[in-house]
């Protein structure tokens, strides 16, 4: 599956078991990259992401987070804004509580861009809407 063919099927804003679909395709393609750069398409990465992001749920992000590490190329294709679909706020409460090490160094990646102002006037919704103009 490319990019192309994911949005056609999901598009930006899946539900349900599509979700679960594209939860799938982005471990598969982060062990793809993670393996060797360029095999796991940073493209179609990036809009798994952004899908996931639409969706708002917290789970998600480490599962991003973890998309976003596999190599130099997701690290630059997939933007730390993208760990934000539910807010800054709830997302720093879901990582500072969560247990595992991916965690605290999401948090502390968030809280370095937070210091930079790399989140100043931060909307999830806004985000979203860019990225809706972007694929439209």
């Amino acid at each position: 599956m490319d990019e192309d063919e994911s949005l056609l099927r999901f598009g930006l804003r899946p539900v349900g078991a599509h979700l679960d679909e594209i939860r799938a395709l982005l471990r598969e393609r982060t062990e793809r990259e993670r393996r060797a750069q360029g095999d796991g398409d940073t493209v179609l990465m990036k809009l798994c992401c952004i899908q996931l992001f639409n969706s708002g749920e917290l789970d998600d992000t480490l599962l991003i987070w973890n998309a976003k590490r596999a190599s130099f190329d997701a690290s630059c294709s997939i933007d730390i804004h993208l760990l934000l679909g539910r807010g800054l706020e709830a997302t720093k409460a879901y990582l500072s509580a969560h247990p595992s090490s991916a965690a605290a160094a999401a948090l502390d990646r968030i809280r370095e861009a937070e210091r930079h102002g790399e989140f100043e006037g931060f909307s999830a919704e806004e985000y979203s809407a860019f990225w809706d103009t972007y694929y439209a």
